[in-house]
């Protein structure tokens, strides 16, 4: 008998306390009143999926579970290999995903598509040929990393009553959940001096 999947919201609590709080396998049973082969399972199909936390933050529950779970690998025959190029320009844009990619191929020829799992596969397996970065190390909460976001947000000015977009001010402790966003009118001087003072406070009182 097939043993029932967790929900992917169990199975992100999983991993946090994993990757996060560095719990053993037998704490995290307990703390999440699951077996212990069930955590085990779950670690093992995020190595060898070579998933690390970040992704699976930024991960929605379809995209994780197909993930985990991949389908049966296509043999690729009557398959249109994708221009991995493409893909790997496109997913620089904002609010473009492998999913959405796959989508549109997979709604224009659905017999010629690889399954999502495996296009997943086949791209990460292509972007491991190209020239590495510089890898980046240090201590969780050590850097802090400031940029506007580059989306807006509507909003509406409460004297003129005119429809105006603000400027999203985000900010990130590197290796950590801590995240500070605020919405500002431009990206001048004065916000960007105003938005650090403001994200400092806030760090600051999170972390006493």
């Amino acid at each position: 008998m097939a043993r029932k999947r967790l929900s992917m919201r169990k199975t992100r609590q999983v991993f946090r306390l994993k990757w996060e709080g560095g719990l053993s396998n037998r704490a995290i049973a307990r703390a999440c009143k699951i077996g212990r082969a069930t955590v085990r399972d779950y670690l093992n199909r995020a190595e060898k999926a070579e998933l690390s936390w970040t992704q699976v933050e930024q991960m929605n529950e379809a995209d994780l579970e197909d993930t985990l779970f991949p389908k049966a690998a296509d043999t690729g025959k009557g398959k249109i290999i994708p221009d991995w190029s493409y893909i790997y320009q496109e997913l620089k844009r904002k609010e473009v995903t492998l999913r959405l990619l796959w989508q549109e191929r997979y709604q224009s020829d659905p017999q010629a598509a690889y399954s999502y799992s495996q296009f997943c596969n086949l791209y990460r397996a292509w972007s491991k040929k190209l020239s590495p970065v510089m890898a980046q190390s240090y201590k969780g909460g050590e850097l802090l990393f400031v940029d506007y976001a580059g989306l807006t947000v509507p909003y509406v000015d409460r004297i003129s009553r005119e429809q105006r977009k603000a400027q999203v001010f985000v900010a990130a402790l590197g290796a950590s959940s801590y995240t500070y966003a605020e919405a500002q009118k431009g990206q001048d001087l004065a916000s960007w001096i105003s938005g650090h003072v403001t994200l400092q406070r806030h760090f600051t009182n999170l972390l006493l």
